[in-house]
């Protein structure tokens, strides 16, 4: 088959490889779309030190299954299915608590960060066990398929936020993930959604997702304009989607006393925090690890038209074409979001 592989830091090819070896509870399938995520344009560079080559990269994908595994039921070839991005055991403490996503010995598709590798579906065929499979309902694409993980991500971090009715939510990053936060948000009953970003482009497609208030702080002062907006107390909960020292801290200066900050990005290994006024103001701080079971609700909401994947698309170009679009998402080029790739 052919796939793109990340062969060492910055250099991305698309080749001949391996085609892939199907266990006995696993399906291939056959990838008809796979988006990239943007922890695949930061494992390129090799910053998050989660995708050591040789690896292909992948895990926001959908297609139909072409083969089984001995010991696979329920599903059939020919079956157009997508799948969570983390591969998890079932006989498992965590699992068995319904903490799937924290499961020892879990491996995430298409990374390798030394203690496996795991190869992902920037490829013509991926390989999954079943139970971490589910079907895409009628009227939904592929490409549309593809964009559930990210969904869930987000869904996840909402579902863990003690987010009431009317409640004052703000999102720090609206990238895609934040984008998605701020749907899930509108479509839980969350009154006033404040966006905050650096890119005013972004602001405004926030709003047209269901943000209230875009605020840029290149220009804005967060916590002032939360306080207008709160008669003086702060925002109810933030959701941090970028996983900085800066917006991690402005995720907190946003808040209430006894507020909830949630915190979904990691893109640096370590963060500072301001201690003292989390302690004071009895702020809780909790991360937002994956997805652990949201797939069917978002699914659901992606077929009922409830949550908008098709304005996060910024294109859908080939998978030979890969490596030309992930230094294009590198470079950050205005405008661009979602790429999804065809293999």
């Amino acid at each position: 088959m052919k796939a793109l592989v990340l062969e060492a830091y910055n250099k991305l090819v698309y080749k001949d490889f391996p085609d892939p070896v199907v266990a006995e509870d696993e399906v291939l399938i056959k990838v008809e779309a796979v988006g990239i995520c943007g922890s695949d344009v930061h494992g390129m560079d090799g910053s998050s030190g989660r995708r050591i080559p040789p690896i292909v990269m992948g895990h926001e994908a959908a297609g139909v299954i072409t083969a089984l595994g001995k010991d696979v039921v329920d599903w059939s070839i020919g079956d157009r299915v997508t799948f969570d991005s983390t591969i998890y055991q079932l006989d498992d403490w965590y699992t068995r608590r319904g903490l799937y996503n924290l499961s020892d010995n879990r491996m995430v598709l298409g990374v390798s960060p030394g203690e496996y590798r795991r190869h992902g579906a920037f490829a013509e065929y991926v390989n999954v066990p079943q139970h971490i499979l589910y079907r895409i309902p009628e009227g939904v694409s592929f490409t549309q398929a593809s964009m559930v993980e990210p969904v869930a991500v987000a869904a996840h971090a909402v579902e863990l936020t003690p987010v009431e009715w009317n409640d004052t939510a703000v999102v720090v990053g609206a990238g895609m993930i934040g984008l998605f936060v701020i749907q899930v948000l509108r479509a839980r009953g969350c009154g006033n959604i404040i966006a905050i970003d650096l890119e005013d482009d972004k602001l405004t497609l926030a709003r047209e997702l269901g943000a209230d208030v875009g605020l840029n702080p290149k220009r804005d002062d967060i916590r002032k304009e939360v306080e207008a907006l709160t008669e003086g107390r702060g925002a109810d909960v933030a959701f941090e989607v970028v996983g900085i020292s800066d917006t991690v801290r402005s995720a907190i200066g946003s808040v209430r006393k006894g507020a909830t900050v949630t915190l979904v990005g990691n893109l640096a290994p370590v963060a500072e925090i301001p201690l003292q006024s989390v302690v004071t103001k009895q702020i809780r701080l909790q991360g937002s690890c994956a997805i652990c079971g949201e797939y069917p609700a978002v699914l659901d909401m992606i077929a009922r038209e409830e949550v908008n994947v098709d304005a996060i698309l910024s294109a859908e170009v080939p998978l030979s074409d890969g490596a030309e679009w992930f230094q294009r998402l590198y470079k950050r080029e205005p405008g661009l979001i979602k790429v999804v790739l065809k293999p």
